[in-house]
């Protein structure tokens, strides 16, 4: 069995987390949450047992109370709309998520057409495209890339879902930068770090193994990525939440398997998908670490003030 290294939490997730507990902490339950905070379902029912309420939109948040947005971010409009209600806004939002943002309003007060190239019904293309949405259109696949008009075809920008394949999107963009020669890109890429790592780990072993299990969610965009990174290198993977969704049949003739585990998907489940293989033949596990992973995020400060001033100045951490 190779366990992959980069796996599980990246910062972003990390510190979402770390702000619905350091929240609860501090100011106790309810705290509201705006969609999920990470897309994981385990992690999402461990926090609405200590006390976090999940809610789709702000709409569904009593007024003056307080609110937490996911780690996905939100639109200017989800942003007004909590502000119309009094609501106490505390942003989760990934640092890498708000470059993509801030990127949006540049490029839009610059005069350019955007293109956002994602996946339409992800919170975070919803959030980005709420930027600047009348001059924002959203492509998913090259093929949608022919399709495009925009009013000035030297005038146009491409932004990218943090959660892309590397793969997809290096496609997607070579098809943009034909169709429009002059387009303009963001300085550094937008697919983050912790996605790009842990595509970059499966594809160096997967033509080790005849099976690549990824531990996340069905609604998380970077491990159904990973599932399809091993697919795309001939080699059978499959996304599990947990080991009760191993089908046994995946393991018949199969000499190594590789486990993985998208960007919000704990450690504790990857530990349960490890003993049920150790139980069933696999019980030799060689950690296969592809590059090391050191980012942090800190907290936001309307979270880190407000920890302040409840504490009487005296530092809360999260459990």
């Amino acid at each position: 069995m190779l366990l992959l290294k980069p796996r599980g939490f990246c910062a972003g997730v990390v510190r979402a987390i770390d702000i619905v507990k350091i929240a609860l902490e501090t100011f106790g339950a309810p705290i509201y949450v705006r969609r999920e905070i990470v897309h994981n379902r385990y992690v999402v029912n461990e926090l609405a047992e200590k006390g976090a309420i999940f809610v789709h939109e702000i709409d569904d948040v009593p007024d003056g109370q307080r609110v937490i947005y996911s780690a996905h971010g939100v639109s200017p409009a989800v942003r007004e709309r909590s502000k119309g209600r009094g609501l106490k806004v505390i942003d989760a939002t990934c640092p890498l998520v708000t470059k993509v943002h801030i990127e949006a309003v540049k490029f839009a007060k610059q005069g350019y057409s955007l293109v956002l190239i994602g996946h339409r019904d992800h919170d975070e293309i919803e959030g980005t495209l709420g930027e600047a949405p009348d001059v924002t259109q959203v492509v998913s696949n090259v093929a949608e890339v022919e399709a495009l008009r925009v009013p000035d075809p030297d005038r146009v920008a491409y932004l990218t879902q943090t959660t892309l394949s590397l793969d997809e999107a290096r496609d997607i963009i070579h098809a943009l930068k034909v169709k429009f020669p002059n387009i303009v890109g963001p300085h550094s890429q937008d697919i983050c770090y912790a996605t790009e790592n842990r595509q970059v780990a499966v594809r160096n072993v997967a033509h080790q193994a005849e099976l690549v299990l990824v531990v996340g969610s069905t609604n998380s965009s970077n491990s159904n990525r990973l599932v399809e990174v091993s697919r795309n290198l001939g080699t059978m993977g499959y996304l599990i939440e947990n080991s009760a969704a191993i089908d046994p049949k995946w393991l018949e003739n199969v000499q190594n398997v590789a486990v993985t585990a998208g960007a919000s998907a704990p450690e504790v489940l990857v530990e349960d998908v490890v003993d049920y293989l150790r139980q069933n033949g696999f019980d030799r596990v060689e950690e296969v670490e592809v590059m090391p992973e050191n980012v942090r995020f800190g907290l936001p400060p309307e979270i880190v003030q407000a920890i302040g001033s409840a504490a009487g100045g005296r530092p809360v951490h999260a459990s």
